[in-house]
């Protein structure tokens, strides 16, 4: 195979296509609460649409209807190589069985929305759950290739949270990029919401009601602190939920849409080699890792020329 070939290859299974974003927001049950979810559901919004090659709808007080419809068009145009980012905001509740997020009208249930995912062909899904209560939800929501980031470690913490404030800031916030690729990442977006969260109920003088969780393998215990040493992370920290900077630009220009499908699928390895570390002899590990880092400079200056 051709090293051009094999360049259009990567651009072909590595970019997606289109990364599909929806943001809902559901009952405030009071005007503080409307106003507060709707303004960080436009923040959000606001973040998303300077994104190339995204679709972003944002649904503000939705009903289970609305989020169903919005769901089932999707499922009806994305493809496999797409992406698929759902973010809640709102209240929710669980009973010990069964998580709801609140919405004027019925209710949506955990079980219900994963069905609606599962419709959704894009492989890679990103949901992030930042209402009360949202940790009711993981185990339901869970699945091979889905990141599942909760803002409550339980569903019984039940107190209003905060962390949907410091989530839309990571996706304003260069300062998120913590490895400075130009591409946030969902575990770099979640590492600085969730540190941010704590700060604000520290500088409160109050106990943490919330505490950010997230599950990514499909079948382990949400983290806190999701690491190579338990596991939890890796798809995570490859899934590209917004690209910045060089890379936003270089994504509109056709001609450098293969460079940054190399460069993504190195960063893959590089996230991979990481995870795998302990099982690889330590030469061996840096002689891969220097091989890979050499590799990613170089396609990086391809890609600022």
């Amino acid at each position: 195979m051709t090293r051009s070939l094999l360049i259009l290859l990567l651009a072909a299974l590595s970019l997606p296509a289109r990364t599909y974003y929806v943001t809902v927001t559901g009952l405030g049950g009071e005007p503080d609460y409307e106003q507060r979810f709707g303004m960080w559901a436009k923040d959000i919004e606001k973040s998303l649409k300077a994104s190339p090659d995204s679709q972003v709808e944002t649904l503000i007080d939705a009903t289970r209807d609305q989020i169903r419809a919005a769901l089932a068009r999707i499922a009806a145009e994305a493809k496999p190589q797409d992406i698929f980012v759902l973010m809640l905001i709102g209240h929710g509740g669980y009973d010990g069985y069964e998580y709801k997020i609140n919405l004027p009208g019925p209710d949506l249930s955990a079980g219900e929305l994963a069905t609606l995912l599962d419709r959704i062909p894009a492989t890679r899904q990103l949901v992030v759950n930042m209402t009360s209560a949202s940790g009711g939800s993981v185990d339901v929501l869970r699945r091979a290739n889905r990141v599942v980031i909760a803002a409550t470690k339980t569903g019984t913490e039940k107190n209003a949270t905060v962390f949907a404030r410091y989530w839309a800031e990571a996706l304003a916030d260069p300062a998120a990029d913590g490895d400075k690729n130009d591409v946030i990442s969902a575990m770099e977006a979640f590492r600085y919401a969730a540190k941010k969260t704590a700060t604000y109920y520290g500088s409160q003088e109050r106990l943490a009601t919330e505490h950010a969780v997230l599950e990514d393998t499909g079948k382990g215990e949400p983290s806190r602190t999701p690491s190579p040493e338990n596991g939890e992370g890796r798809l995570a920290a490859e899934f590209p939920l917004l690209r910045i900077g060089s890379v936003a630009t270089a994504a509109r220009n056709p001609a450098k849409l293969p460079l940054l499908a190399k460069k993504e699928e190195l960063e893959r390895q590089i996230d991979k080699l990481k995870y795998d570390k302990a099982a690889i002899p330590p030469e061996e590990y840096k002689k891969q890792l220097a091989a890979l880092l050499l590799e990613l400079a170089r396609t990086q200056a391809e890609i600022d020329k």
